[in-house]
This record gives C-alpha cells, sequence and structure tokens, in this order.
C-alpha cells in the first residue's frame, strides 16, 4: 500500500518504518522540507507541490513530514525521502553524507536571502541600518540550531559585527525550533530579540499577523545564499536515466502562483552545489560541520 499524506498524523516511529519498508520502490518518489513552520501547516503548503510534481514527472509523489532539521537530513542519508527542499544548511550537510547528490533549483530570492533580526516593542530598539549594539544584555532567541536563516548566519553576523560570540553579547540565548515560533515567542516577550527567515516575517506582515504588531525588524543582515531543491545522486538509476533533469525541470517550470506562494517564491531558477560554497566555509568556521 503505497505511503499517503495521512502518515503526517502518525506517530514518528510508524513514519520511518513505512518508509523503510517501501524506500526501494521504483514507482514512488518520496520528498520533505525542513520544519520551519508547524507540522499542519507544512502538510498545507507541499500536499499541493506533491500532486503537481506527480503530474509533471508521471510517478507517484509522496510528500513526508519530518519533526526536525536534523530529521530532514537524516531521511535523506537513509534514502527515505529522495528529494528535499533544504535550508542552505542542511542542503550542504545532507549533500556532504550522500555520494552524487546536488542542489537542483533554488527560489528567484534564494541567492540574496536574509535574515531579519526582531525585538519586542518594549525593547524600545528602533530599525536601523546598522547592527543593534543596544541590544546588548538582552535576551535572544534563534530558530533551529541548523537553521540558515535561523542560526548559522545571523551567528555568523553577530560575531562578525560585536567580535564577540552570542552568549558574550546577550545576557540569554535560546532556540525556538522554528521561524513562525520564534516570531511568537518575541511579540509575546518570552524572548526580547530574536532572528528568522525574511520571508516568514513579511508574510505574517502581508497577511495582518497580530504578532508582527509587537515584534518588529531592527536590523537585517547582508544578503547569502539560502533555500535549494538537493535530490538523491541514484535517482536515475531508480527512475530512469535522466530523470533528475527531469525533476529539475519541473521545479523550475512550477508557475502556478499558488504553488510558489506556498514558499514562498516569485519562481524557481536552476541551482548547483558549488553555489552554496559560502555556506559550508561559515559552517566550518562556526564548528557547525568539520
Amino acid at each position: 500500500m503505497p505511503l499517503t499524506i495521512a502518515t503526517a498524523r502518525k506517530p514518528a516511529l510508524a513514519i520511518a518504518l513505512a518508509l523503510m519498508a517501501t524506500s526501494a520502490a521504483a514507482d514512488t518518489l518520496y520528498f520533505s522540507a525542513i520544519p520551519d513552520e508547524d507540522e499542519t501547516r507544512l502538510v498545507e503548503r507541499f500536499s499541493k507541490v506533491a500532486d503537481y510534481l506527480e503530474a509533471e514527472l508521471g510517478v507517484d509523489v509522496e510528500f513526508v513530514p519530518v519533526k526536525s532539521y536534523a530529521a530532514s537530513v537524516t531521511a535523506f542519508r537513509n534514502d527515505q525521502i529522495q528529494l528535499a527542499w533544504f535550508g542552505g544548511l542542511t542542503g550542504v550537510q545532507a549533500r556532504l553524507m550522500v555520494p552524487d547528490a546536488r542542489a537542483i533549483a533554488q527560489g528567484k530570492e534564494d541567492p540574496i536571502f536574509v535574515s531579519y533580526f526582531i525585538a519586542n516593542t518594549d525593547t524600545g530598539l528602533e530599525a536601523s541600518d546598522s547592527f543593534p549594539e543596544a541590544a546588548r544584555g538582552m535576551s535572544f532567541t534563534f530558530g533551529a540550531k541548523t537553521s540558515t536563516s535561523g542560526r548559522l548566519m545571523p551567528e555568523y553576523y553577530i560575531r562578525k559585527e560585536t567580535g564577540e560570540a552570542p552568549e558574550a553579547f546577550f545576557d540569554k540565548v535560546g532556540f525556538s525550533g522554528d521561524h513562525s515560533q520564534t516570531l511568537r515567542l518575541v511579540s509575546s516577550g518570552a524572548w526580547q530579540i530574536g532572528a528568522l527567515n525574511y520571508a516568514v516575517y513579511d508574510k505574517a506582515l502581508e497577511e495582518g499577523a497580530p504578532e508582527t504588531d509587537t515584534a518588529k525588524v531592527i536590523w537585517q543582515t547582508p544578503p547569502y545564499p539560502d533555500y535549494n531543491w538537493t535530490i538523491r545522486g541514484d535517482v536515475d538509476a531508480r527512475f530512469g536515466e535522466g530523470f533528475a533533469d527531469k525533476v529539475q525541470a519541473a521545479i523550475i517550470g512550477m508557475s502556478d502562483p499558488e504553488l510558489l506562494a506556498s514558499f514562498p517564491r516569485e519562481a524557481f531558477i536552476a541551482a548547483a552545489s558549488e553555489d552554496f560554497q559560502p555556506i559550508e566555509d561559515t559552517a566550518k568556521e562556526l564548528g557547525l560541520i568539520e
């Protein structure tokens, strides 16, 4: 019996067992995405993408939600998924673990991605083009520990701008788990400052989310490469010669505004693994990968 979207509601162990039992099936392409929002929203976002890819590729395609950034990399390494919408760092980690895996596409916006630093309005911090030195001694939350836009690049720029580790510059440092949670926690005052994916904040602002009333952008990082579609190197052997290129063409050809809004991206463009060398270099500098 093929795995369906209903697996999103099964316990994680049941999902893993089902995936291991079916991962060798040549007629189903499994894909996942880093959980940068809550699981319900992820399933809403990507079930329609699975339908689109299925129609374009002529094979069964199933979206498999995962519980953490690390779990998405593990699933890719273990061939439980063959395709993934990764962040910059998770993409690098996954490709280092799987021979011949490669990045095939990215959003039009992804070569010039930025992170926002947001602050609760009670801090009195205002938007500035300069790094917010007045945030010294306040509490700060990253997103997930291996998030490019929620941890890696914000930490890099904290160190670059202050000459100090985050734990030295701020009074307390934590990890929220995902971008949406960062916004909620800063908005509530649980943390005074946080760093998150600019697209998540901009979408919340566009939708009139109440959290944006009390959590305001105070600074944004310089641009860096981020999200990407990465595919395993053995898919051609499994699905037929040229299959990886066919997947790439289908993703780049995605033009339905509703599908693109689920990422959210204006369009997809071709990508190569070398595009993310700056992310790999920064991760090695910070000791996040060897």
